[in-house]
């Protein structure tokens, strides 16, 4: 996908250890204090989410089913985050889910369960290393930080979205070519948000192209993209033309979102951080914060500044 600014400043090395990258999920309320759903807080290193939310079930002797939380953490990675255990009429001890792959920070009762995206937002801190032309360049870094602070950049799904050699993606339209691309109930939803994400990205990408990413078109609240499903698309005039041209050649992709149980959404095309900072911890490494809200991707802000590469990860 094209970028904002038509050049980086050299590469950088992403993510050497789980340290480098650290996530805090911020909830945005309190939990009610009681109710048939216990939250548990969460800080895991190097851990699945998934596998978290399974030994959980396992040690509290319930269902996997039970155990609900508001979205994926990244595994090589040192992450905060909120689950919630549906435990109607049973207490449970905080010794009772301890565990070796995870350390418990807090736990709270609430009246209703988490849901994917209800959190309001994540705190990342992160660490550039290798990043050869730091020293040179640190002005012209500095400036180009600045202005994605006040600006924001294409929010773009990151490429975790498409997993490893855009293998969602492959992965959908072999669903979609046998009609099975039909969400979570069979299995598919990674795929069918996979799907969904790569189509908001076409149209993002050509308004990007176009110079008019970050301008509203005629009745348009605020630049926004397609998140497809069934139902009228908000898009009209020529937004609607524009959408329908980027999504002409994909229309089985479409006509498979539309029948997998979605409805017709909207995605902001800016993404802002907030509280964002930085500094320079040595000659050619750089830490960098910031606050984004769920659902959007650090790294699209990264690759703005520099093109990443990762070294051979191993658990640690």
């Amino acid at each position: 996908m094209p970028r904002l600014f038509l050049a980086t400043f050299g590469r950088a090395q992403f993510r050497s250890q789980p340290e480098d990258f650290q996530v805090d999920e911020i909830l945005g309320f309190e939990p009610s204090g009681e109710g048939e759903h216990l939250f548990v807080h969460v800080r895991k290193r190097d851990q699945n989410t998934q596998w978290v939310a399974g030994l959980l079930a396992e040690l509290a002797g319930i269902k996997r089913n039970d155990v609900s939380y508001c979205g994926m953490k990244d595994r090589f990675a040192v992450t905060t985050q909120w689950f919630s255990l549906y435990l109607p009429g049973k207490e449970i001890s905080q010794e009772q889910l301890v565990h070796s792959d995870f350390e418990i920070l807090s736990m709270a009762r609430n009246n209703k369960k988490l849901r994917r995206g209800m959190h309001a937002a994540n705190t990342f801190r992160l660490i550039l290393r290798e990043f050869t032309s730091l020293e040179e360049h640190f002005s012209d870094i500095e400036a180009r930080l600045s202005s994605i602070a006040s600006n924001g950049v294409p929010n773009y799904f990151g490429e975790q979205r498409f997993g490893h050699d855009c293998g969602n993606l492959h992965q959908a339209q072999d669903l979609i070519e046998r009609d099975q691309l039909k969400g979570n109930r069979r299995g598919t939803g990674i795929y069918l948000s996979a799907a969904r994400s790569w189509l908001f990205n076409l149209v993002l990408a050509e308004r990007l192209e176009k110079g008019n990413w970050s301008e509203c078109f005629a009745y348009e609240p605020e630049p926004s993209g397609p998140l497809w499903g069934r139902g009228r698309s908000a898009a009209s005039g020529d937004l609607e033309i524009l959408e329908q041209t980027v999504l002409g050649p994909w229309q089985s992709w479409c006509y498979a979102l539309e029948h997998a149980g979605l409805k017709q959404e909207r995605r902001a095309l800016i993404l802002l951080p907030q509280n964002m900072h930085w500094q320079r911890l040595a000659v050619d490494q750089l830490e960098l914060s910031f606050d984004l809200s769920g659902g959007c991707f650090a790294t699209v802000i990264l690759r703005e500044i520099a093109e990443l590469f990762r070294p051979p990860i191993e658990s640690l």
